[in-house]
């Protein structure tokens, strides 16, 4: 498990990197063999791009990063991230082959590996992963809640 807080605290700094930035707090770090292999926050705001969450950046890091042999294929890789993925990113993490997923905490509104769905885990698909919830929930749980504070005040302020 100290393993895990330790690459955790790293995607929570990615995302307090994101809240720097103006965008929702949510980072993430890929890690294979016990060495970070790509890096990814939130940057929908700054491209202009809704495919530019943070799992989404961390992976298109390590493809770009890694390439060769293995491709696209993150195979033995895994995925901390401090906000449950959406389907979007869920499904993204099961196409680069990730093995396994460890999360913060759990987002009901979108999340879909547990809360609304689970496609990481389905056993229709051609690929599964091991899943862990909540290494970093309190962190994670008080970056976004303070972040989404910051917002709401800065948008009373202006109407």
């Amino acid at each position: 498990m100290e393993e895990h807080v330790h690459w955790m605290e790293m995607a929570l700094e990615q995302a307090r990197q994101a809240a720097r930035e103006g965008e929702v707090p949510v980072g993430a770090v890929l890690v294979r063999e016990g060495q970070v292999i790509a890096t990814g926050h939130n940057r929908r705001e700054q491209h202009g791009d809704p495919l530019a969450h943070a799992e989404v950046e961390a992976i298109r890091d390590a493809v770009a990063r890694d390439g060769g042999d293995r491709g696209w294929r993150l195979d033995g890789s895994r995925m901390y991230v401090t906000l449950e993925p959406c389907a979007m990113c869920a499904g993204a993490l099961v196409a680069a082959r990730v093995e396994a997923l460890i999360f913060a905490t759990e987002d009901a509104k979108s999340g879909y590996c547990g809360s609304l769905g689970n496609l990481v885990q389905d056993p229709r698909l051609n690929h599964r992963m091991s899943v862990l919830a909540g290494v970093g929930k309190e962190q994670s749980r008080e970056l976004l809640s303070t972040f989404f504070e910051q917002l709401r005040a800065r948008k009373k302020r202006n109407v």
